[in-house]
């Protein structure tokens, strides 16, 4: 999977990169544009819609609050009625008869005692029936008020009122015809019922009854059943069962079933401290669900949101609208721009082909002083430098030819000097002057070495060797009072090193050194190499009288000066000595090959010793790569 995402995300940046710089111009201007507006119109409409529900949370939680509190009455109302009803004493006395009543008591008692009790307790519109259901023998049912308790025996919620003892339990259900046959309901009264469920334990704590108070649904929860209501919203009461009642003649209920709201209810958890949104069919709702603890039951108030946020669809369609035709005229405006910037930008790309294909005399045609204009004038210096190097590199090109004209030239007239300087070796030798004989060896070697210029680089070997026989000859005018010590592992002979960088070092070592010496007493001069990271280190040290810590300073400062700042410098001093001036020729021609962070450094202690330390990359001479490379290659 992730090597899938790489390879897609490499063929796109490979696309992204064949495009032409004004489509990415474009692209990248559409993206810098569209990416804050739909980031700031996302949030702009994802407030309006939070307080757009928000606002209608509030209202019909008001609503809900306002039908709750009506229910709260009609619970209170039903309740005392229910209180009145058992506390009645001429009823309960009636209900705990020990005989049966007679004919004359029995009516006596519907006249006066059951008329005053049925008109007191019917005083409520609202309440549909009272009912007391008694198991004694000796009481006789009144229409319809007093019945049997055998009558409701077989009701489902019987056994769960004696369970309660004598506290309330409340009812909401549907009477129908079917159970009317055993129940005290008039055969006409079918509907939706609240009933208000209590055992009679007045006043001997004992059972004497089952009271019964019911009222209609449809005035028990009054605005829940109005007709008269906001056509996008609606409140729907749940029982225990989970059996739903509304009214069904509203708008929203034709379009909205009742199953999949509880259904949307059971999948948010049956939460009634919160509430939900859903979509049906297209149309979004809001549920506001609430708990009615005592009735143990649930109100809904379910709004359509659909009038709601078309105002708000509305809005965010324009702005999308709008936006599209601003991004089109901006893109429309921003290809023009970018095709009068990139025409300069073409001319310098044609320019380029040009010079890729070898011409170098044109003009390029752009004035301006922007980024491109100063693109163009560096470009052209760049032509101009390429035209000064290309005429630099022929002139020496010719300098080189001539130059090894000179040296085949050299090279023939050396042949008479190395002829005559053998011939003189050889009656040296006859005349047993050997150190004649040795001396004009080594001046030969010399001669050789430095006629034959054939390259700028040579091998540590053939320096060293250089130097020794430069010690020879100079030990036949110091009486041999100059020792050389060369300490160079046989791995860094093959190290490439200058021609000729070595012999002013020593040759300045010899001049100074040997100047103050008493007769007899000889100047070492000791010649090391090491290795330190990537370069190579080759001291010169000799055991001289070294040189003043004032003078020393200048020199290593004169070593790196530029031409014009030596000679003033040079001309400040007027000390008459070459002030170091072959040690700058080292440096000099150590840096033009290796770079600056190559060269020659001199320390010394007055007295004591004086030490040049050359500083060269570590390359041996056939390759140009360091020692330890090349052996691993091997």
């Amino acid at each position: 999977m992730i090597k899938l995402a790489r390879n897609r995300m490499a063929r796109l940046s490979t696309a992204i990169g064949r495009m032409p710089i004004q489509l990415k111009l474009i692209l990248s201007f559409i993206c810098i544009i569209l990416i804050p507006i739909t980031l700031v119109s996302w949030y702009l409409f994802n407030g309006v819609y939070l307080n757009t529900i928000k606002d209608l949370t509030k209202k019909n939680q008001y609503i809900l609050e306002i039908e709750k509190t009506n229910v709260a009455n009609n619970m209170q109302v039903m309740e005392r009625t229910a209180q009145l009803a058992i506390s009645n004493s001429e009823i309960n006395e009636y209900l705990q008869s020990r005989e049966e009543l007679d004919t004359a008591d029995l009516i006596d008692f519907k006249m006066k005692t059951f008329s005053s009790f049925q008109y007191y307790l019917f005083n409520n519109p609202n309440i549909a029936n009272i009912r007391l259901y008694s198991e004694n023998p000796n009481v006789r049912e009144f229409w319809p008020v007093i019945f049997k308790e055998s009558r409701i025996k077989n009701k489902p919620w019987y056994q769960t009122v004696l369970r309660r003892n004598g506290l309330v339990w409340w009812e909401i259900s549907a009477t129908n015809k079917d159970v009317i046959k055993n129940s005290t309901v008039a055969s006409d009264q079918v509907g939706d019922f609240v009933t208000l469920l209590r055992e009679i334990k007045y006043p001997n704590d004992k059972h004497n009854g089952i009271l019964e108070v019911t009222m209609e649904l449809n005035n028990f929860f009054m605005k829940t059943f109005s007709s008269v209501q906001d056509t996008s919203s609606q409140m729907i009461v749940v029982n225990r069962e989970g059996k739903a009642f509304t009214n069904p003649s509203l708008s929203l209920m034709q379009t909205l079933p009742v199953e999949t709201i509880m259904a949307e209810f059971a999948k948010h958890g049956k939460k009634t401290d919160h509430e939900f949104t859903f979509t049906y069919n297209g149309t979004p709702y809001l549920c506001i669900p609430s708990d009615m603890e005592p009735l143990d039951s649930y109100l809904f108030n379910v709004v359509s949101l659909k009038s709601a946020l078309s105002d708000v669809s509305k809005r965010r369609n324009t702005i999308i609208i709008a936006t599209i035709i601003l991004i089109a005229l901006l893109s429309a405006t921003s290809y023009i721009l970018h095709s009068l910037i990139l025409k300069k930008l073409n001319i310098l790309r044609d320019s380029m082909k040009k010079v890729r294909k070898g011409d170098f005399n044109f003009e390029i045609d752009i004035t301006s002083m922007d980024e491109i204009g100063e693109l163009a004038h560096h470009f052209r210096q760049m032509l101009k430098r390429m035209n000064e190097l290309i005429v630099e590199a022929v002139n020496r090109q010719a300098a080189t030819k001539e130059a090894e004209l000179k040296s085949l030239k050299n090279q023939i007239d050396s042949h008479f000097l190395y002829n005559t300087l053998e011939n003189l070796k050889m009656l040296a030798e006859i005349e047993g002057q050997y150190t004649i004989s040795d001396s004009l060896t080594s001046l030969g070697r010399m001669m050789r070495y430095n006629l034959q210029w054939t390259s700028n680089h040579v091998r540590l070997r053939d320096e060293l060797e250089h130097i020794q026989n430069y010690i020879a000859i100079m030990n036949i005018r110091y009486d041999n009072n100059l020792v050389l010590n060369i300490n160079v592992p046989p791995v860094h002979m093959e190290q490439e090193v200058l021609k000729m960088s070595l012999q002013p070092i020593v040759e300045n070592a010899v001049k100074h050194g040997m100047g103050s010496r008493s007769e007899g007493e000889k100047l070492e001069i000791a010649i090391h190499a090491y290795v330190s990271g990537d370069s190579i280190i080759i001291e010169v040290c000799d055991n001289g009288d070294g040189i003043p810590e004032s003078k020393l300073k200048k020199i290593n400062l004169m070593i790196r000066l530029e031409d014009a700042d030596y000679q003033q410098m040079r001309k400040e001093l007027n000390d008459g000595e070459s002030s170091g001036i072959g040690l700058r020729n080292v440096d000099q021609r150590i840096v033009m090959f290796y770079g600056k962070s190559h060269g020659i450094r001199v320390e010394s202690a007055e007295g004591s010793f004086t030490r040049v330390t050359m500083t060269l990359p570590y390359l041996i001479l056939a390759g140009g790569v360091p020692a330890h490379v090349q052996s691993a290659n091997r």
